[in-house]
């Protein structure tokens, strides 16, 4: 499939957006009503969830990982889907956590917040005595539906700090600098942080990709 491709003419579906993190929701859910689309998550979608879905990210890119997802659930629900892979790499590491960025501490016996703090404390761990402390998130974005597949990149520059700053984000957020807000993502409002965020970019470009496509097989 491909964007040169002209989809298919059918009546119009909701959107459905393929991922079972809620911070990734609240950011999302949003921007898609602000374009007038009517997008719905998996748990209303009524997908359970399954071992098979660990097994989806196991790539090297972003765009792979976010490409699989995307594929896997359109498959299960036949509704156009996007989907996104992202994750912050920081410069002193390598580029780690990268992909992994949300396994990066091993800790598959944990998950929300407490996965969350397990994996800052191993991000600080390893930059402890680094003096470069750049890095950048990273989003890839994509779309996939009966005969279209789409893919945008954004990323946003900043360094990581060693205290939690703010109460807002998800993840790496009150950890991450950002140049442009002059904040850490964990104090910036939702609002502020969409603006610049990789994700945000991914998405915007996404969306201005996904109404090129004329009549397609998402509604409002």
């Amino acid at each position: 499939m491909s964007a040169q491709q002209s989809p298919r003419r059918h009546p119009k579906r909701p959107l459905l957006v393929a991922t079972r993190s809620a911070g990734k929701l609240r950011e999302l859910h949003p921007l898609f009503a602000a374009h007038g689309l009517s997008a719905i998550d998996l748990a209303a979608a009524g997908v359970a969830e399954t071992s098979e879905e660990d097994a989806l990210e196991v790539f090297e890119t972003f765009e792979e990982n976010a490409l699989a997802k995307a594929r896997h659930f359109h498959r299960v629900t036949g509704l156009p889907t996007v989907a996104d892979d992202s994750g912050i790499v920081v410069t002193a590491l390598g580029g780690f956590p990268g992909v992994r960025s949300k396994r990066w501490s091993g800790r598959s016996d944990l998950s929300g917040q407490a996965l969350d703090d397990e994996n800052n404390r191993l991000l600080l761990e390893r930059l402890r005595g680094l003096a470069d402390r750049s890095a950048y998130y990273v989003c890839a974005a994509v779309y996939v539906d009966d005969t279209v597949e789409l893919v945008r990149l954004g990323e946003v520059h900043g360094h990581v700090i060693d205290d939690s700053r703010g109460a807002h984000g998800f993840g790496y957020d009150p950890y991450f600098f950002s140049t442009e807000l002059d904040k850490t993502f964990g104090e910036a409002s939702r609002a502020e942080k969409e603006a610049v965020s990789h994700r945000g970019r991914a998405f915007r470009a996404l969306l201005e990709a996904m109404g090129s496509l004329g009549d397609q097989s998402v509604g409002n």
